[in-house]
Parts: structure tokens; sequence; C-alpha cells
């Protein structure tokens, strides 16, 4: 009795030996956006404790003191002495000295949302899910350049942001590789979520560049700011597109208000993300396929009730 006691023991230990306990940073709590990363991170939850394991999501509260906030997220993780990180490389001289000591730390880490593959690699990350933010702006700017557009505003609520800076200026390249031309409107990090700060600054630069006939934000919740802006600047040339998307947005799409959006998937990025890396914890998998891209993809009139259906599911 004794020995099977002892044998229990062993084999109960050891099926909870690999089991992950996984930390993923994410954005603001009143950021629409991190709520369908939530909910992927909610769906691949249930795997990882089912194999012992658990997963803490680590939110910031606003965005008003951002790359300190975000380091000390990931110092927070270190802290806990988890075994997995999912963190986004939104400010990489900020955040990258702390990614490099919570592997030091032994660590396994996933890039997610931003940051690429070439940052993954030069971490030392074993992946990186998400889109890939300079092709998506590039996708966004020829879309408005094919659509006849010829002078387009990109929207930046989070300049100096790695991932932000790589969408406008992808934005201005595939504008300007179809014959067309953009430019960015930076704002202060703290007009991020404040839709009339957004709404006025857009009003007033088209009222004062009459020709900007296109408008694109970087983050689907300051889009319904830019529309209010457009409407009340009165020029009804002007199109607006967004990376992102929501409800609002994609009603806009339906009705004809906007014209698309760009969407780079998140909550297949936090699913993935999680799973692979509980995955790689646990069973020692890994992937050839690096990196895992979820975008971009164009949202418009042509496959909006396509879309509508999976946002009934919570899922886009």
């Amino acid at each position: 009795m004794k020995a099977a006691a002892i044998a229990a023991l062993i084999a109960s230990a050891a099926s909870t030996a690999n089991a992950a306990t996984i930390a993923v940073v994410g954005g603001s709590n009143d950021d629409a956006f991190w709520n369908l990363i939530k909910k992927g991170i909610d769906d691949a939850t249930p795997a990882v404790v089912a194999n012992g394991g658990s997963v803490n999501y680590l939110r910031l509260q606003n965005y008003d003191n951002f790359a300190p906030d975000v380091v000390q997220l990931i110092r927070t993780a270190i802290s806990q002495k988890v075994d997995g990180l999912v963190i986004p490389n939104w400010v990489p001289e900020a955040e990258d000295p702390a990614i490099k000591d919570a592997i030091a730390a032994g660590i396994k880490v996933i890039l997610m949302n931003a940051g690429g593959a070439d940052k993954a690699r030069e971490l030392g990350a074993i992946n990186y899910v998400g889109s890939d933010e300079y092709v998506a702006g590039q996708a966004g700017g020829a879309y408005f350049a094919s659509h006849g557009k010829k002078h387009v505003l990109c929207v930046n609520t989070l300049p100096g942001a790695n991932n932000t800076e790589a969408r406008c200026k992808g934005v201005t390249d595939g504008m300007v590789a179809g014959g067309g031309a953009a430019e960015q409107l930076p704002l202060p990090t703290t007009s991020f979520g404040d839709p009339t700060a957004v709404a006025e600054a857009i009003k007033a630069t088209l009222l004062k560049d009459t020709t900007i006939d296109g408008v694109i934000t970087i983050s689907a919740g300051d889009a319904d700011a830019a529309a209010t802006g457009i409407q009340q600047s009165g020029i009804a040339t002007v199109s607006l597109g967004s990376f992102d998307m929501n409800a609002a947005g994609l009603a806009r799409i339906k009705g004809g208000t906007q014209t698309f959006a760009i969407d780079q998937q998140p909550y297949l990025q936090s699913y993935l993300a999680v799973s692979l890396l509980a995955s790689a914890i646990d069973f020692g998998t890994s992937l050839p396929t690096y990196p895992v891209l979820t975008g971009p993809g164009i949202v418009d009139a042509a496959n909006i009730e396509a879309t509508l259906a999976g946002v009934e599911k919570g899922a886009r």
C-alpha cells in the first residue's frame, strides 16, 4: 500500500510538473479592442486549466503613463514567477530590457499584437502572433488609392508606439504607391478614448486643409470620434477607414458612412498565443510557421454580413 501511495504521488507530481502558468499583458479596461483579446484568452484558458495550469490577464488601467506602466506589468509577471508571458511589444526601447529579463529568468515569451517576427527573434521570444502592422497600413493606403482618394490623414492617438507608427507609415507608403499622398496627425495619448478631443482635432484639420479626402484612425473607438468630426466639418467627400472595428463602425460600413476597416482578428491573436505558449510549456511543441499572422483583412460592403455573423458570437 505504501509503495502504491508513493507511486501515486510521483504520478501526480509528474502530471503537474509542466503545468503552464501564463501571464498576458493587455490594453486598458475601457478599450473595446482588448475585450476581444479577453474573449480569446477566456476561450483558451480551459485547456490550460485542464492541464493543471492558469492564465492571468494583466491589463493597463489607462494609457496616460503608457510605457512605464507596461514595463511594470512585465515586472509583475516576472515577480509572479510565471512560466510563460504573452506581451505586445508596443514601445521597444522601454519594454525590451524587461522582456529580456523575463526570458533570462526562464520565462517563455510570445510577442502578440505588436512587435513582429524580427523583434521576436531579436529578443529570443518563441514566436510572434498578430498582424504585420506595416503591411496592414499598406493595405489600407492601397484601398484608399484604388478607390480614388488622393490625400489621406492617419490619425494617431498613441504616437511613438511602435505598432501605431508602423500603421501610419504603411498607409503613407500604400497611398504613394497608388499615386496619392498621406500624412500623420499625431495627437496626445490622453486623447485616446476622448471622443470630443479626437473629433475636434479632425474637424479642425479638415477645415484647414480641404484637399484631405480620406481619414483613417488607429483604433475603432477613434473611428467613432472621426465620424463625428467628419460630419461636423460638413465635407461630404471625406471617406473614413479604421484599423480594427467595433459595432458602431460595422454599422457605419453597412450603412455606407464608413468605407472600410482593417481587421487583425484580435480574438485569434490571444487564443492562438495562449494556446501555443501553453502547449510549448506543457508538451515541448513548436511551430514551423513563424510568425503566425492573423491579418490584415479588409472589411467593407462586400463582406460586412459575414463579419456581422462573427460579431454575434463575440469573436469579431
